[in-house]
């Protein structure tokens, strides 16, 4: 009986042990199978140079959204919440952004676009999501962002939407 008990022991133990370093491989996993697909939305949290060329015969519509992650104490909203562009053509927008909380906190910003096979096509210059935004409590800000389509996206598109997640990074960047 004691060999039976423990040989289940071990093999329960086996299993969890098995069961968090699947749980552990899964984000490279994740990140590798939608680099493959092309299916993540992500963008590219680096500068892009100016491009060369604007496709005057073709308009794309973007649209602009502002998510705060819950227990965010901001308010974030874009300034334009649709434009139509040029490929090729570089735009600025502000997002608005206020701290409602009765202390100093830093945000980040991580962008989305679907859909996910225009992410990389749609190229951010300068972004305030490159960056950390500190915001004394009370204080409002206005967050640029310059950007421009890619005249090589493809024909099919016609509609982006950029969507920006903000979090609060405060203890993280206390660190």
């Amino acid at each position: 009986m004691a060999t039976k008990s423990t040989r289940s022991a071990r093999r329960l133990l086996l299993l969890a042990v098995a069961m968090f370093g699947f749980a552990f491989a899964l984000v490279p996993l994740y990140d590798v199978f939608c680099e493959v697909t092309g299916i993540n939305g992500k963008t590219d949290n680096e500068a892009a140079a100016s491009s060369a060329g604007i496709d005057q015969d073709r308009l794309v519509t973007i649209e602009f959204i502002a998510y705060i992650n819950p227990g965010m104490r901001w308010t974030f909203e874009p300034q334009v919440n649709q434009m139509k562009v040029h490929p090729g053509e570089t735009h600025t927008i502000n997002y608005l952004a206020t701290n409602n909380a009765r202390y100093d906190t830093i945000g980040q910003a991580v962008p989305s676009v679907s859909p996910g096979l225009a992410a990389q096509y749609l190229n951010k210059i300068e972004c305030f999501c490159f960056n950390r935004q500190p915001l004394p409590r009370g204080e409002d800000a206005s967050l640029p962002l310059i950007f421009y389509v890619d005249p090589e996206l493809p024909d099919d598109i016609n509609h982006l939407t950029l969507a920006y997640t903000l979090f609060d990074v405060t203890a993280s960047a206390k660190e």
